[in-house]
C-alpha cells in the first residue's frame, strides 16, 4: 500500500509537470510491455550480460518518463544506477575522462527503505558506505557501530581483487577509515569524505593527493578506461548485479560541437560501448532525439563503426530485444490518458486521505482528461503528458482548497507555467 509520504512527493513533483525521481510506476501506462520484456531479457540476467541499447523520442516523447521507469526497475533488482545528462560543457561526451567523473558523480544506490526515500539521498559515497556494510556482514547498510574487525575484513577483501584499480582501492580504504573513527570531529571526517570523492570525480592535484593519500595518479583520459572497468567491477564486489548507466542527451549538443568535437564525442561513444561490451553486469542506455540516429550532418550515419554498434530506429513499437527503442512509435490513447488520471487521483487520495469528497469522482476525472486530449493541439509546445499530470493536480489543489475555475482558466494558467520552466 502506498504510504502518504510516498505519495506526497510523487504528487509534489507532479505539480511541477516533471516525472518524479521514483513512482513514476504507480501511473504510468504505455510502457508495461516493453519495461517487463526489459526485465526477463536484460535486467534479470545483468550480472552475465555486458549491453548497449539506444532511446530514440522527440522533444517531449516521454524519454525522461521512460527512464525513472527504468530508474525504478533497475533499483527493485538490486542494481546501481548513474543517471547523466549530456550537454555541450563538462560533461560532453567529447572526453572521456569527464564521462568517468559524471557517471561517477550521478550514482545512486536502491534505497534501503522504499517508504519516503529519494534518488537524490543516494550517491557515490552511499555506494562506499554500503560496499563497506556488504563485505562486512553480507548486507548492504552500515553495522550500527563499525570496528576495525570490520575494517580490516572488508579492506583485505577489496585489496585482494587485482581487477580493480590500486589506487581506486586505496582512496576506498581511506573512505572506509572515516567511518570507524568516530572520536574525530564529525566536520574533519566529512572534510576527507568529501576530498576522497572528489578525487574519483577528477577534482583537486596529483600533488595533494599523492601526499595525504599515497596515491600515484589522478583519473585522466590515459587511465580513464582502466577506471571505468574498476568501478564495474566494484559495484559487484559491494553486492550489486549489476550498474546501469542512463544517459540523456537533454540538448542537442552535437549540432553545436565542432567538427573535431564532434569526432572525439563518436570515438568516445564508441569507446564506452565497447569498453561496456567488455564488462559484464554493465547495462549502457543512450537516448537522444532521432537526430542523433538520422541527420545527414550530425548523425551517427556519418560514422560507420558507431553506426554498427548503434543501429537506426525502427517504425514500429519498441521492445527490448531491439537495439533502439523508437518510443515516438509507442501508442498512448485517450482511454490510457485516463487510466493513468485515475492511478493519478488514487495517489492524490493517499497523500491527501480528506480530499475524497472535494476533487473530481472517477467520471469526472474521465470528463476532463478527455476534455483536455481533445483541446490540446498535437504540435503544441507542451507535450499532452506533461499537461495532463500538471492541470489534474492543479484542478485538484484547487478545489481541495475551495477555489473555483473554469477549464480554459485552469489550461490557460497551467501552460502558461509550463511554457516558462
Amino acid at each position: 500500500m502506498l504510504g502518504q509520504l510516498e505519495a506526497d512527493k510523487v504528487i509534489e513533483k507532479l505539480r511541477t509537470g516533471l516525472p518524479p525521481k521514483q513512482g513514476v510506476a504507480l501511473y504510468s501506462v504505455g510502457y508495461g510491455g516493453l519495461i517487463d520484456s526489459i526485465k526477463e531479457h536484460h535486467i534479470n540476467k545483468i550480472e552475465s550480460k555486458y549491453l548497449f541499447r539506444g532511446i530514440s523520442g522527440s522533444w517531449g516523447a516521454g524519454k525522461t518518463h521512460l527512464f525513472r521507469l527504468l530508474v525504478d526497475l533497475a533499483f527493485s533488482s538490486n542494481c546501481v544506477v548513474s543517471n547523466v545528462e549530456l550537454d555541450k560543457t563538462s560533461q560532453a561526451l567529447n572526453k572521456f575522462e569527464t564521462i568517468v567523473y559524471a557517471i561517477i558523480r550521478n550514482i545512486s544506490t536502491p534505497p534501503m527503505d522504499t517508504s519516503g526515500s529519494d534518488i537524490d539521498k543516494s550517491g557515490f559515497g552511499l555506494l562506499l558506505t554500503n560496499s563497506l556494510g556488504y563485505l562486512t556482514t553480507g548486507m548492504q547498510n552500515i553495522p550500527d557501530h563499525v570496528t576495525d574487525e570490520h575494517f580490516n575484513k572488508a579492506s583485505s577483501a577489496l585489496l585482494s581483487d587485482e581487477k580493480i584499480d590500486a589506487d581506486f582501492k586505496k582512496m576506498v580504504v581511506h573512505y572506509w577509515k572515516t567511518l570507524v573513527e568516530p572520536d574525530i570531529n564529525q566536520g574533519v571526517l566529512q572534510l576527507t569524505r568529501d576530498e576522497i570523492i572528489q578525487w574519483f570525480c577528477g577534482e583537486g592535484s596529483i600533488g595533494f593527493y599523492k601526499k595525504k593519500y599515497l596515491v600515484m595518479k589522478m583519473i585522466k583520459r590515459e587511465n580513464s578506461k582502466w577506471m571505468f572497468q574498476s568501478l564495474a567491477r566494484f559495484v559487484r564486489l559491494s553486492g550489486y548485479r549489476g550498474l546501469v548507466i542512463l544517459f540523456d542527451e537533454a540538448e542537442s549538443s552535437y549540432s553545436v560541437m565542432s567538427k573535431s568535437a564532434l569526432k572525439d564525442a563518436q570515438n568516445n561513444l564508441k569507446f564506452l560501448i565497447d569498453n561496456v561490451e567488455a564488462s559484464p553486469g554493465m547495462f549502457l542506455i543512450y537516448a537522444a532525439t532521432p537526430d542523433f540516429y538520422v541527420d545527414p550532418k550530425y548523425g551517427i550515419k556519418v560514422y560507420g563503426a558507431l553506426y554498427q554498434r548503434i543501429g537506426t530506429p525502427e517504425q514500429k513499437p519498441p521492445t527490448a530485444l531491439q537495439k533502439v527503442w523508437n518510443i515516438d512509435q509507442v501508442q498512448i490513447g485517450l482511454e490510457d490518458w485516463q487510466s493513468s488520471a485515475r492511478k493519478i487521483r488514487d495517489i492524490y487520495l493517499a497523500a491527501y486521505p480528506d480530499a475524497e469528497k472535494s476533487i473530481l469522482s472517477v467520471a469526472d476525472t474521465n470528463k476532463f482528461v478527455s476534455e483536455l486530449f481533445e483541446s490540446h493541439p498535437k504540435a503544441a509546445a507542451v507535450s499532452f503528458p506533461r499537461l495532463m499530470v500538471t492541470a489534474l493536480v492543479v484542478h485538484f489543489d484547487n478545489l481541495y482548497e475551495g477555489i473555483q475555475t473554469t477549464f480554459d482558466e485552469l489550461k490557460d494558467d497551467v501552460m502558461t507555467r509550463l511554457r516558462e520552466e
